[in-house]
């Protein structure tokens, strides 16, 4: 596991701790939640994110981040007929 710091709004910490109050849940389990379904949201950005986290320097992660052409595979087998 990794250590994360971040800052949130005071009301939204609030709300946080009373959910994690009323599920018996910590705000870190919360937010490991929340992010995990957020990230499984974005299919779209699965094959970049691959590509980055296989990408040997800074040049070709840039180079993938600036490249937006990816398409879901529906996309390609419509555009392509298959």
């Amino acid at each position: 596991m990794h250590r994360l710091n971040l800052t949130i709004d005071e009301s939204l910490y609030e709300r946080a701790r009373a959910i994690g109050f009323i599920e018996k849940k910590s705000i870190s389990q919360i937010v490991r939640e929340s992010l995990k379904e957020y990230i499984s949201k974005k299919n779209i950005l699965n094959r970049q994110v691959e590509l980055v986290l296989d990408a040997k320097d800074e040049k070709e992660i840039l180079s993938i981040i600036s490249n937006d052409d990816f398409i879901s595979d529906n996309e390609f087998k419509s555009k392509f007929k298959l």
